[in-house]
C-alpha cells in the first residue's frame, strides 16, 4: 500500500511516500528548488519521492495533506477583518493565493502529478502529533504540540495509543507560544521562520531581565496556558508583528546587520526563559492529568532544544521522543502514517531511528560529475578515507562531508555536513566568518560517538537528532572549547554505529588520533541557503567559502589542488 503525505502553502513544504506503513523517502522542496523554507507546492520533492520507490502517482493508493484549508481559510478570513482596517494590505496580498491554489487542492493534485482519487485532509496539529507519536517506540505516551499557528490551534495535547491518537485540549490564535518568539525574532532584527534559532543562540549570553516584561504582556494560568495581550502585537497588521505599544515596553527594534547590545542579548534571554517555563508547566500539569511517563513532542517550537531538555530534565517524563522534521516538514509525514494505522487501522511497524531519507548518490554519478566539472580528485576505500579525513580535521582543516541519503529536517546529521576540530578554541570563529558566514554568537554541536557521549556530557536523555542540550562536563570544556557554548551547554547528537556507519567510522578514527571521541558538524550550507542536496549544490559552496577539503562520496577534492 502507498500512501503520499504532503505539506506546502505556508512555509518548509514537504513530500513523504510510505510503503506497507514503513518511510521509504522524504524530503523538503527547498532543497531541490534552492530557495530557503519554500513554500512552494513540492513538486521535485513528490516526484523524488515517488522515483526513489519506483513508483508513479497512478501507484498511490491515498495522498493525503497536512491541514483543512477551509478551516484555516476561516481563520484568516476572521483575523484580518477583526484587524480591519491596518490589514487591509496583508488582506489584498494573501486572498489571491488562497483563491488560486490553496482552496482547490484536489484540483492542484490533479493537474500537478495527476492524482485523481479524493484527497484526505487531517488538522494540522494531528499531522503534527502523528508525525512524533506513530514513528515513535512508544505503545502509549503523551503528545504536545507547538508552533505558530495551524488552522486555528497554536498548541495541543492528547495521548497516543496503538495507532489511536486523542487530542484533549487546544490552545487557540492568536494565543501563540510559536508567535510570541517568532515576533521577538523579528524585533530582535532577525527573519522570522529562520532567526529562531539564533535567538536561542543569542540568549546564552544575555539575562533575563526583561522576563518581567513579557509576565506583563501576557496572563498565564496555574495550568501554564495562557493569553497574550494583543495590543502589543499585529499579526495581520503589516510588515511587522509587534505594535508601537511593545517597542515603548521593550525600547527600539534592532535592524538587520545593526550591531548586537546587551540589551538585544537580554531580551533574548528573557523569551528564551519565558518559553520554556511555560512549556515546563504545562508538560508538568500533562504529566498529573494523564499519569503516562512517555511524551512525544511536535511542531517548529521544538526545533528549541534548550527548551526540550528543559522539560526532559525537570518534567515526571522519564522518555521523550521528537522526530527530526518536528515543524512543518513534518507534516507530511504525520498525515502520511495516520492514513496508514489510524484511518485505515493497520498495525504499526515503523520506528524513525534515522532521518537519512532524502537523495543519495552513487560513487559512479559523482564521478561523472567530477569528470564533467573538469575537477582534480583522488579516489579512496572506505578505511583510508575516514583515517585520512579524521588526521585532517586534527589538523585543522574544515571538511564539507558529502556521503549517502539526505536528512529529513533542518538538522545535519552527518551526511550533509561540515565537520571541523572541537579541540581549537578559535574553530567556531573561523567556521563563523569563513565558511558559514554567520553571526559570530552561533554555536556549532558536536556529533559524538554514543558509546563515549557519558564521558563528556550530562543530560538525563540525548538525541540522535540533535534535539536536545546537554550539559559540557566541567573538565571537558577546555578540551572541546569550539562546542561549549557560552552557557556550558552543547547540542549534542549522539551518532549509533549501525544508523551511520562511515560517519562513526570517521568520528572513531578522530578520537584514535586526538583521544577526543566527538567532531563538529554543521549543516553543509552557506548563510541563506538550504543545506546541500546534490553534488553540485556541495562543490558551489565549497568553492564559495574557505572549506579546505571537500568529500564526495570516496572522492577527496581540496583547495589547493581542486581545478573546477
Amino acid at each position: 500500500m502507498n500512501i503520499l503525505g504532503v505539506s506546502c502553502f505556508y512555509h518548509d513544504s514537504a513530500a513523504c511516500l510510505i510503503k506497507d506503513g514503513k518511510v521509504i523517502a522524504a524530503a523538503s522542496e527547498e532543497r531541490f528548488n534552492r530557495q530557503k523554507n519554500s513554500s512552494v507546492f513540492p513538486i521535485q520533492a513528490i516526484n523524488f519521492c515517488l522515483q526513489a520507490a519506483g513508483l508513479t502517482a497512478y501507484d498511490i493508493d491515498y495522498l493525503g495533506f497536512y491541514e483543512k484549508p477551509f478551516l484555516k481559510f476561516h481563520r484568516v478570513i476572521l483575523s484580518h477583518l477583526r484587524a480591519y482596517p491596518f490589514s487591509f494590505k496583508n488582506f489584498l496580498d494573501t486572498i489571491p493565493h488562497w483563491l488560486q491554489e490553496r482552496l482547490i487542492m484536489p484540483l492542484i493534485f490533479k493537474n500537478e502529478i495527476g492524482f485523481d482519487k479524493d484527497v484526505i485532509f487531517i488538522k494540522h496539529h494531528l499531522s503534527h502529533a502523528s508525525s512524533a507519536f506513530l514513528v515513535s517506540p512508544f505503545e502509549e505516551s503523551a503528545i504536545l504540540t507547538a508552533d505558530g499557528v495551524g488552522e486555528w490551534a497554536t498548541m495541543s495535547y492528547g495521548t497516543g495509543k496503538g495507532g489511536e491518537i486523542k487530542i484533549l485540549k487546544e490552545m487557540q490564535y492568536p494565543d501563540s507560544l510559536g508567535l510570541l518568539y517568532t515576533a521577538v525574532t523579528t524585533y530582535l532584527g532577525f527573519e522570522a521562520l529562520e532567526g529562531e534559532g539564533k535567538v536561542m543562540g543569542l540568549a546564552g549570553y544575555g539575562k533575563p531581565r526583561f522576563l518581567d516584561n513579557f509576565k506583563e504582556l501576557t496572563k498565564v494560568y496555574p495550568d501554564g496556558s495562557f493569553r497574550i495581550d494583543q495590543r502589543f502585537f499585529g499579526f495581520n497588521e503589516g510588515s511587522r508583528m509587534y505594535s508601537k505599544r511593545f517597542i515603548k515596553l521593550f525600547g527600539k527594534e534592532r535592524q538587520e546587520g545593526e550591531e548586537i547590545e546587551e540589551r538585544h542579548c537580554d531580551i533574548a534571554a528573557s523569551i528564551q526563559r519565558f518559553t520554556e517555563d511555560i512549556l515546563i508547566d504545562i508538560s508538568k500539569n500533562l504529566y498529573r492529568a494523564l499519569k503516562i511517563d512517555k511524551l512525544c513532542l511536535a511542531g517548529g517550537l521544538f526545533l528549541n532544544c534548550v527548551a526540550n531538555s528543559r522539560i526532559a530534565e525537570e518534567t515526571p517524563f522519564r522518555d521523550i521522543f521528537i522526530q527530526p522534521a518536528a515543524g512543518d516538514s513534518g507534516g507530511a509525514l504525520g498525515i502520511a502514517m495516520y492514513i496508514y494505522n489510524t484511518i485505515l487501522g493497520n498495525a504499526r511497524n515503523y520506528v524513525m531511528t534515522d532521518a537519512y531519507l532524502g537523495p543519495e548518490f552513487s560513487n559512479n554519478q559523482i564521478r561523472k560529475i567530477l569528470m564533467h566539472r573538469g575537477a582534480s580528485f583522488k579516489e579512496l576505500t572506505d578505511d583510508s578515507l575516514v583515517t585520512y579525513i579524521a588526521g585532517k580535521i586534527f589538523q585543522d582543516k574544515v571538511v564539507g562531508w558529502f556521503q549517502g541519503k539526505m536528512e529529513f529536517g533542518p538538522r545535519a546529521l552527518g551526511n550533509r555536513s561540515i565537520l571541523a576540530n572541537p579541540c581549537n578554541p578559535d574553530m567556531k570563529d573561523i567556521l563563523n566568518s569563513k565558511v558559514k558566514n554567520r553571526e559570530s554568537f552561533r554555536p556549532y554541536a558536536p556529533a559524538v560517538l554514543e558509546e563515549k557521549v557519558a564521558d563528556y556530557f550530562e543530560a538525563a536523555q540525548f538525541s540522535t537528532f540533535m534535539l536536545l542540550a546537554a550539559k559540557v562536563r566541567e573538565d571537558k570544556k577546555a578540551i572541546i572549547p569550539a562546542v561549549t557554548h557560552i552557557d556550558g551547554t552543547s547540542r549534542v547528537q549522539i551518532v549509533n554505529k549501525m544508523a551511520n556507519p562511515k560517519f562513526w567510522n570517521l568520528i572513531k578514527a578522530f578520537e584514535d588520533i586526538s583521544g577526543i571521541p566527538l567532531i563538529i558538524n554543521t549543516s553543509f550550507n552557506l548563510r541563506g541557503e538550504p543545506v546541500a542536496c546534490s553534488p553540485a549544490d556541495a562543490l558551489d559552496d565549497f568553492l564559495q567559502s574557505k572549506m579546505d577539503i571537500i568529500v564526495l562520496g570516496n572522492f577527496v577534492l581540496e583547495k589547493q589542488v581542486a581545478l573546477i
